[in-house]
């Protein structure tokens, strides 16, 4: 019993060792600099709490978290819808079509979202202008120069690039559900309608917890595709919450200041996600 236990621990002790580096010591010098006047060179002096005070007044990281939490929300539900549509369209009985079309529909999120970035300002610049200049219709122009249509921009972006991803997600799900209850249906006298919203919805509910919680984290951690896309602007007014951090941290070189932010971040994301999975899982039990 001991030999068990002490291979179980040397098997274990490369990967504790591997999380201790990498998050462990990082997360707690990443709360003590939060506290300092931190440059990324020395520290500068103990500043307690006046970080944490000055982001609380800091007009464009409150703007950041408010843009981050619109976009977030209106991602996770386009992406779960459209991952659910793309699963029952490739779960239907079409051969080998059915391989096609999800390789087709997954392959944006082996795309690196600097490179996805980079295809839709192409796409936003060049293509819709060239739309603009065929038809005439002016809502085709600047996409990337106002407010309201780089946020839909970019949310496109994120809903192309994360939709095949869920989809694989659902389709697990769906493909678990016994043919018995839908041929059990189909006596009965059911409809496509009613076998998806009395049977297959709620047999989905495990799928959505998981879908949920990744697409809502992934949401929030959006960078390289902000950094691609519109650099934040214009302005400053697409700036997503994990750019204002990088920012604060590289440009300004202000690294105690913008942990406080990281800080405050990750427990605003941390509170988002436990009360998400807490409500997803009781629906779960529920039914």
């Amino acid at each position: 019993m001991k030999m068990k236990s002490l291979t179980y621990w040397v098997f274990l002790a490369p990967c504790l060792l591997a999380l201790t580096i990498v998050l462990v010591i990082p997360f707690i010098q990443g709360v003590y600099y939060s506290f300092t006047e931190y440059n990324g060179f020395q520290v500068n002096g103990f500043v307690g709490f006046d970080n944490y005070i000055k982001l609380l007044k800091d007009d464009q990281f409150l703007y950041s978290l408010w843009f981050t939490g619109g976009f977030s929300v209106v991602s996770v539900i386009g992406i779960n819808i459209v991952g659910l549509l793309l699963a029952l369209f490739v779960t239907q009985k079409m051969g080998r079509l059915n391989t096609l079309f999800r390789t087709i529909f997954f392959m944006p999120n082996l795309i690196g979202g600097i490179i996805l970035g980079f295809i839709w300002q192409f796409i936003y610049l060049k293509a819709f202008e060239g739309i603009a200049d065929l038809t005439g219709l002016e809502f085709f122009k600047g996409w990337l120069s106002d407010t309201a249509t780089g946020f839909w921009g970019l949310v496109i972006l994120f809903i192309w690039q994360m939709g095949g991803y869920i989809m694989i997600i659902y389709i697990s799900f769906l493909n678990s559900i016994p043919d018995e209850l839908l041929e059990a249906s189909t006596i009965d006298g059911a409809n496509g309608w009613q076998k998806f919203w009395k049977i297959k919805f709620p047999l989905l509910a495990p799928a959505f917890t998981v879908s949920l919680f990744l697409t809502l984290s992934n949401a929030f951690k959006v960078y390289d595709q902000n950094m691609a896309l519109t650099a934040g602007g214009p302005f400053n007014s697409t700036q997503m919450v994990t750019m204002n951090i990088y920012d604060t941290a590289f440009k300004v070189q202000e690294m105690g200041y913008a942990q406080a932010k990281a800080i405050i971040f990750l427990i605003i994301i941390t509170v988002i996600s436990v009360v998400q999975l807490y409500f997803t899982r009781k629906r779960e039990t529920d039914l």
